[in-house]
């Protein structure tokens, strides 16, 4: 699959995620307060809560329900109750839009 348009890059409100749904695929899409975007699966493996809904605190985004941080680069849980990752997409920005390809996930 390609990467597919989800916003502009404007859209985007530093430090507030947005769900997005590519194919069936729940996406997180978060700008930093330095204006870094990152795209991270949005359900939290500790439940199925979306995580879009959490908080953004530095370079992580914590689940609402249950307090489990999830790193924005690299999909690993910083804190317990979780210990699965969640996924991270590649992000690409062309002529200030946001594209995000959900069949390619970031090694990390």
């Amino acid at each position: 699959m390609a990467a597919v348009k989800v916003c502009g890059v404007d859209d985007l409100e530093a430090d507030q995620p947005v769900k997005v749904d590519i194919d069936g695929v729940a996406i997180a899409l978060v700008k930093d307060s330095a204006g870094d975007i990152f795209a991270i699966g949005d359900t939290c493996t500790h439940g199925d809560i979306s995580l879009s809904e959490g908080f953004v605190e530095d370079d992580s985004l914590e689940c609402w329900a249950h307090g489990s941080k999830f790193s924005l680069r690299t999909g690993r849980p910083l804190s317990l109750p979780a210990y699965e990752p969640v996924p991270v997409y590649q992000v690409e920005l062309k002529d200030g839009d946001v594209y995000i390809d959900p069949s390619v996930t970031v090694a990390v």
